[in-house]
């Protein structure tokens, strides 16, 4: 009989660090100010987690879900966690929060590494781009739809259908699609920057008309504000 040779996986990182095999660790807290709030000091936590390498992005929301937002970019996991205590020390209260990881989709094989290496290592906020949004999402599985026992071919045209669309809004509209099977409730987590308001929406509204949305997607909340630099944001709370 012959052997099987062991498949070769990643092992834990030698420096202890909580660190994904390649990719980011992404955390979108959304928060609300407590009596104890004190500005000053959410300003140095923004400094101190981007002097040690990690992307912040602050957002200032609309509507009653949150008063504002961050979405945080790190290597290490253990970086995100100092920072969302760094926020609550602060005076912020978390009030809803999102967990992923930066990937590479299945069906972008084949595509050169040039495309590839920005969707595992982002650089934010994309220049100009100050309206934002974020969703998470998932594949259905129900009796009459089910993504998951479609053939891959299937599903990788279906994707493409909905890749081509999305292209339509170069220059309008940049995203960000992290995966987040595993580690939260959804699948992904969609991220949108957009020049204007209404380019979320008309983006949104046209990839839904793709099967790939309109028959296997389910949705989560939508949260949606404005990119602001925390020195205005802190104005704001």
């Amino acid at each position: 009989m012959s052997e099987v040779a062991p498949t070769s996986v990643p092992g834990p990182a030698p420096d202890g660090s909580m660190t994904p095999s390649v990719g980011l660790a992404v955390v979108h807290l959304f928060v609300k100010p407590t009596p104890l709030f004190d500005a000053e000091a959410l300003i140095a936590a923004v400094k101190q987690a981007e002097s040690e390498g990690t992307q912040v992005v602050p957002i200032a929301m609309l509507g009653h879900k949150a008063d504002a937002a961050f979405m945080a970019l790190a290597k290490d996991w253990r970086r995100l966690r100092a920072f969302q205590s760094a926020i609550g020390r602060a005076g912020l209260d978390v009030v809803d929060s999102y967990v992923s990881l930066t990937e590479v989709s299945e069906y972008a094989q084949g595509m050169p590494e040039a495309m590839l290496q920005p969707r595992l290592y982002p650089q934010l906020p994309p220049e100009g781009k100050k309206a934002w949004c974020f969703y998470p999402m998932s594949k259905k599985r129900g009796v009459e739809a089910n993504w998951f026992t479609l053939p891959y071919d299937r599903r990788k045209e279906l994707m493409h259908e909905h890749g081509t669309s999305g292209r339509k809004f170069a220059g309008r509209v940049v995203q960000v699609v992290t995966g987040s099977t595993g580690v939260d409730d959804f699948e992904w987590g969609v991220t949108l920057f957009a020049n204007r308001p209404d380019d979320l929406k008309d983006v949104v509204y046209t990839m839904r008309f793709d099967e790939a949305s309109s028959v296997y997607a389910e949705f989560g909340s939508f949260y949606v504000g404005t990119v602001t630099p925390v020195a205005e944001l802190v104005e704001l709370l």
